[in-house]
């Protein structure tokens, strides 16, 4: 048998052919170092002092944080008596507190409870493989409301729990999930009525997003704090949470009003002469046409936008509501742990870097998912 015979490829039926892994070349680790890293004399330089640089910091990095450091003890001197490195028992000592704030320790199932049913509202929103996803999702526009209902109380049962006691981590997560949740749908709102063809409501949404856009969000929630009382009748007990919530919410809604817009603007207009064409009406073209493919190419205006709200959170520290990083700080005015600001940063920073690192990581999911783009 001659040698071309040996060698020659195998010959398959049409539509036989099996599917077979591509080559190294052009997949696998080193297929990714060469195009990311080292695909051009600037990237390799780079590639090199990255390394470089971690190399400097993150053994020292460790050593501050893990090996050196201090998990148990009653006061800063206890730390440094174990070692140079961080005093984490301070953290973990004030660990409640950073999670539940001043809610009374007896009623923090309640807190607990609404975290358990917050995971089980974002499942029908988060994955559209759920079963029964259309009558889940009705609890998940419900769930704002029975959360309230909990954290508050004073209907059904339920002890009666001041909002002012409400802080740390319980806060961030109240004034993110309320913002993000209704600031999507007023969003969508002002962002058709900027391109609306009545002019009264064209009118009023630009004018509301611009001046939104114009002035900082801790400008807002001053004047939601104290300057707000003065156009209240005499003796209306508006309560600040509440306040600080909608300030956040209509904060949010205007940039998100912009992301949307931007996304409606991406539209080509054969899209809309096609809606038309198949006698939809204004709301079924916007709903089953034009929206859905809006907020595909918006996703990561809108994910970025929830990202940039949720850090803001921190901001009510202003107005005297101590979330995770006011608590902190007040924790520090404590003569047995004074000093130790830099182990109460790095906390805060890793909470907000996981937080946020799981928002960017599942838009990028969404976005493969639903092929936004070409």
């Amino acid at each position: 048998m001659s040698d071309t015979t040996m060698h020659s490829p195998r010959s398959y039926e049409p539509g036989t052919h099996p599917n077979l892994p591509p080559p190294s070349s052009v997949k696998g680790p080193v297929h990714w170092m060469k195009e990311n890293l080292f695909g051009s004399i600037t990237n390799t330089l780079l590639t090199v002092l990255a390394v470089y640089f971690l190399y400097k910091i993150i053994p020292a990095l460790v050593d501050w944080m893990f090996v050196d450091a201090a998990f148990t003890g009653e006061s800063r001197n206890d730390c440094r008596a174990q070692g140079d490195g961080a005093c984490w028992a301070f953290i973990a000592g004030r660990l409640r507190l950073f999670i539940y704030g001043f809610y009374p320790e007896a009623e923090r199932w309640r807190v607990n409870l609404s975290a358990v049913l917050l995971v089980l509202a974002l499942i029908p929103i988060l994955f559209d493989n759920v079963p029964h996803r259309g009558k889940a999702m009705i609890y998940s526009a419900l769930y704002p409301f029975i959360a309230a209902w909990l954290l508050v109380g004073g209907i059904g049962g339920l002890t009666f729990v001041p909002t002012d006691q409400f802080g740390g981590l319980m806060l961030n997560v109240i004034i993110g999930v309320t913002g993000i949740a209704f600031s999507l749908p007023i969003g969508i709102c002002l962002a058709l009525g900027r391109q609306s063809n009545l002019p009264i409501i064209r009118i009023l949404c630009v004018a509301f997003i611009e001046f939104i856009r114009g002035v900082p969000l801790i400008t807002l929630l001053f004047v939601a704090a104290v300057m707000l009382s003065y156009f209240l009748p005499p003796g209306t007990n508006f309560d600040l949470l509440i306040r600080m919530l909608i300030m956040v919410t209509l904060f949010a809604s205007g940039y998100m009003a912009e992301v949307i817009r931007g996304g409606l603007q991406a539209i080509p207009k054969g899209q809309y002469e096609a809606a038309d064409a198949m006698g939809l009406k204004y709301w079924q073209s916007m709903r089953l046409v034009v929206l859905p493919q809006a907020l595909k190419i918006s996703i990561p205006g809108i994910v970025n936008t929830f990202i940039g709200l949720y850090k803001d959170t921190t901001l009510v520290i202003v107005i005297g509501r101590l979330d995770i990083l006011g608590i902190g700080n007040a924790s520090l005015a404590d003569a047995k742990w004074q000093g130790l600001s830099t182990e109460v940063y790095v906390f805060v920073a890793v909470f907000f870097f996981i937080s946020c690192f799981l928002m960017s990581r599942y838009s990028l999911y969404l976005e493969k998912k639903l092929h936004t783009g070409h």
